[in-house]
């Protein structure tokens, strides 16, 4: 049977999106967005409680005590007063937005490591008080945004990375030992695990890319 070419069409083939190892921005903008911006107003939302209710800050974590234990869930989501809350608002929404590049299923699960692993670094090695605040959690996205283009290999990745630092490169600093009114072991166990997360993310995404055939693309 002869075959037809009427209904072939010679159409320009459509430019491949960013692969996963070299995306700087969430493959769905919208609902990265909302995310973020939900999650900020949650904050801002049990900020006002807090104001109304000021022993909810006591929830925060207590270093090497099992009733304080429980703060590592819920010291991310208090803060001290409003202008720690403001100091917050700005790296949390960029932050958080730009580490779900990934998508949201990853972003959830980098967030949760960073979320526990600051909370534990401060309980096991934190001062005597209670420790709060979400400055732990955005330390490490910042840590992870800043890694991952080395280990995913991506130069847009790279150069998101350096501005980044240019703009909050000194925050970094909040890394040492220095002001005794600032928890800099929840900032560095966090970036820590911004560190790790971004490896292990590198890595598995690589994994998923090798396993998954590759179909070649044909143009008429």
């Amino acid at each position: 049977m002869a075959r037809s070419l009427e209904d072939v069409t010679t159409l320009p083939a459509k430019p491949a999106s960013p692969g996963p190892l070299n995306r700087i921005v969430p493959p769905n903008p919208k609902q990265a967005a909302l995310v973020v911006v939900g999650f900020t107003a949650l904050l801002y939302l049990i900020e006002l409680v807090t104001q109304l209710v000021p022993s909810l800050t006591l929830w925060g974590i207590v270093p090497r005590t099992w009733s304080g234990l429980d703060g590592v869930i819920w010291a991310p989501l208090l803060h001290a007063n409003w202008d720690h809350l403001f100091g917050n608002t700005v790296p949390v929404l960029v932050f958080g937005f730009l580490a779900m590049a990934g998508g949201l299923g990853q972003w959830i699960a980098v967030t949760v490591t960073i979320w526990l692993v600051s909370g534990v670094g401060v309980w096991l090695t934190g001062p005597a008080g209670v420790t709060l605040g979400a400055s732990g959690v955005a330390f490490g996205w910042l840590a992870f945004l800043l890694v991952r283009g080395i280990f995913n290999r991506s130069m847009k990745q790279l150069a998101v990375a350096f501005v980044l630092f240019l703009y909050w490169g000194s925050t970094l600093l909040g890394l040492l030992p220095g002001n005794p009114g600032i928890s800099w072991q929840g900032h560095l166990f966090g970036a820590l695990a911004g560190v790790a997360t971004a490896w292990i993310t590198a890595r598995a995404t690589r994994s998923k890319i090798a396993a998954t055939p590759q179909v070649p693309e044909i143009t008429l």
